[in-house]
């Protein structure tokens, strides 16, 4: 194991998996398992939503600390920066291949790492998305605290199809939507606790090999089977799986999640004038920054 320092965050770096958590703190005003104590719920009458009530997990691998990981931290990590009191790479020692068990293992991690925050709200990115925290923080706080809340974007116009294994060798087909992991999604701690039996420890890794599907889909699956909830679906999510181009550039700065990457074989960004050339931001993130935050020193005046 190696450590480095990276734009000022300290970062452990290993040939497998690691998982990026963000806590802030702002001044933007825009039955399940028994928690440890003072990690319970929260209650109907706690203070108003902030940001440091957000738990926000980026997955990545070391492959894309350089690539990646460091455009976030010079975009919309660094505008933040002043406020973040946990930024660290935590190793999973999950295996960094791009696998069902790989994917749930990862996930798992980041479930059992908010559990222990004692956070309001879980929020899962990937390394290639672009995060708006004030467009994340007005969404969330649209939901009341009573509600079981599962939020953002499925990448199927349908219900997905499982085989769920029964006793006696039988099977039991069922169906359920997901919000697709590339785009980000947000689960409350209220249901977050409730999810416990099938997605703590190792019960996420077990729960997604039961059903032979990836880790966001386990997520579908623990809460509209198990649970009998339902995915908030919300088109402030974006995966590169999506024609980004789409998107006006008046809409961006209401997006909650953006993101970049290669689709059907060409790049698929957002489409935006300036102030940096595609040559000098391939992903665009950086032009998005500016147009969210033209105040940064690195921006064109």
């Amino acid at each position: 194991m190696q450590c480095r320092l990276l734009r000022g965050l300290a970062l452990l770096t290993l040939l497998c998996m690691g998982l990026l958590s963000l806590r802030y703190h702002s001044s933007l005003s825009p039955q399940g398992v028994q928690e440890p104590p003072g990690l319970s719920p929260p209650s109907p009458l706690s203070p108003e939503l902030r940001l440091h009530d957000v738990f926000i997990a980026v997955k990545t691998t070391r492959t894309f600390h350089r690539s990646r990981l460091e455009l976030l931290l010079d975009t919309w990590v660094s505008r933040t920066r002043e406020q973040v009191t946990r930024s660290h790479l935590m190793v999973t020692n999950c295996s960094a291949e791009h696998s069902h068990p790989a994917l749930s293992c990862k996930m798992a991690a980041e479930f059992d790492t908010f559990l222990a925050s004692g956070l309001r709200w879980f929020c899962h990115v990937d390394d290639d998305n672009y995060v708006n925290p004030r467009a994340l923080l007005r969404l969330l706080k649209t939901f009341p605290q009573t509600r079981d809340v599962y939020l953002g974007r499925p990448s199927l116009n349908r219900p997905i199809r499982a085989s769920e294994p029964r006793p006696h060798n039988r099977t039991r087909q069922v169906q359920f939507w997901f919000a697709t992991g590339g785009a980000g999604f947000c689960i409350n701690r209220k249901l977050a606790l409730k999810m416990a039996p099938w997605a703590s420890g190792s019960r996420f890794v077990e729960t997604s090999a039961l059903i032979r599907l990836p880790d966001d889909c386990t997520v579908g699956y623990i809460v509209e089977c198990k649970l009998r909830g339902h995915l908030q679906p919300s088109p402030l999510f974006h995966s590169h799986l999506e024609t980004l181009q789409l998107l006006g550039a008046a809409q961006l700065p209401e997006q909650v999640t953006l993101s970049y990457g290669v689709f059907e074989g060409k790049l698929n960004v957002i489409k935006l004038q300036g102030p940096f050339s595609p040559e000098e931001d391939p992903s665009r993130f950086r032009s998005l920054h500016c147009l969210l935050y033209p105040d940064t020193p690195w921006c064109p005046s």
